[in-house]
């Protein structure tokens, strides 16, 4: 493994026996965060501040441990997830239910880490010993959970957007890509005006996956010569009605990209409701699992995202660090765009 491990090789010099990021932090008067970007080079530390860390792993008798003997397995791969307060939507059920199949093909049971804040629940399970790694969604740059995992000296699969952590694992979604195909597609069949419809308030850990997309989108429309607007939409009924009452007047836009699967029925409901057709008067793009996708009335032209890939791949890469394989590059998944029945040649005027 290249994860590094939060003990000493041998018995510090003070009789302790193991020590701990912790015992560094306390020493060199600094948070276990900077501790551990000292080690792993995440970001950039004041050399006054490198220097006090790196004088109080050598005084403690600190060292990254790598070889030795694995401990006995639990049989638990923990998933730590805070979910969205809507409840499961189909990205968090097909990536839950990949990774319970390839954890049970494998051997291992998953256990759910919904601790919102991110830390407690995880420091909890990994100083336990409750699981033998963790896999967590939604990772991001400045991932408070990362000097945590780092500290546990435990496997970790990292999940989402998370640049690079030297010493762990991760699986990054690549979703810029998918902006430029969505303004692609609906500028190939003729339209000229798009609304980007995002989440009203989207999870922090998931903003950049939407700031990636949504860069790449307004490229790609200026270069189209397409015009572009962004607007946030809640998935209630009374938001999109609001929401599409906005955007849908004269000379607006003919194509929707909707980017919450919350909110997709309701906005394919509002849009019949209100006499349009989809696609005869407008055209909609969705960003969304297969399982929503497959859950509409007509099926949409979407930007699939793979959570069942995501969710099997990362439960082998754990079990793979588990079973002594060393740590690999990040490994990227990009979500393609699949035509359906939701969009056409936009309607002349």
């Amino acid at each position: 493994m290249t994860n590094f491990r939060d003990v000493a090789d041998e018995p510090s010099e003070a009789g302790r026996g193991v020590v701990t990021i912790a015992d560094v932090a306390h020493a060199a008067g600094v948070s276990a965060s900077t501790v551990s970007y000292v080690i792993t080079g995440k970001r950039t530390i004041s050399p006054a501040t490198r220097r006090r860390v790196e004088e109080s792993i050598r005084a403690l008798g600190y060292r990254r441990r790598t070889g030795s003997p694995a401990p006995a397995r639990a049989g638990v791969l923990a998933v730590a997830a805070p979910l969205p307060r809507e409840g499961l939507l189909g990205m968090e059920m097909e990536f839950f239910s990949a990774a319970a199949e390839a954890a049970r093909e494998l051997g291992f049971d998953l256990l759910l880490v919904t601790d919102d804040e991110g830390t407690a629940g995880l420091h909890r399970v990994t100083s336990a010993a409750l699981a033998d790694a963790v896999i967590v969604l939604d990772a991001g740059d400045d991932d408070p959970r990362v000097p945590l995992l780092l500290a546990s000296g435990r496997p970790a699969v990292l999940v989402g957007a998370p640049g690079r952590h030297r010493g762990l694992s991760s699986v990054t979604l690549d979703f810029a890509p998918a902006g430029r195909a969505c303004v692609t597609h609906l500028a190939d069949l003729g339209h000229r005006s798009i609304a980007h419809l995002v989440p009203a308030s989207p999870p922090g850990r998931r903003l950049r996956y939407l700031k990636g997309f949504a860069e790449d989108f307004r490229r790609a429309a200026t270069r189209q010569g397409v015009r572009a607007v962004s607007r946030p939409c809640a998935p209630t009924p009374e938001d999109v009605t609001h929401c599409l009452d906005e955007l849908l007047t004269t000379g607006g836009p003919t194509g929707l990209v909707v980017h919450d699967e919350a909110a997709l029925a309701p906005v394919m409901t509002t849009l019949r409701h209100r006499g349009l057709r989809v696609p005869g008067d407008v055209s909609v793009v969705a960003v969304c699992s297969a399982a929503v996708a497959g859950q509409q009335r007509i099926r949409p032209t979407a930007v699939v995202i793979p959570a069942r890939e995501l969710g099997a791949l990362a439960v082998k890469r754990a079990v793979r660090q588990l079973d002594g394989a060393p740590g690999t590059e990040p490994f990227s998944v990009t979500p393609r765009l699949v035509a359906g029945e939701s969009t056409a040649a936009a309607a002349r005027s």
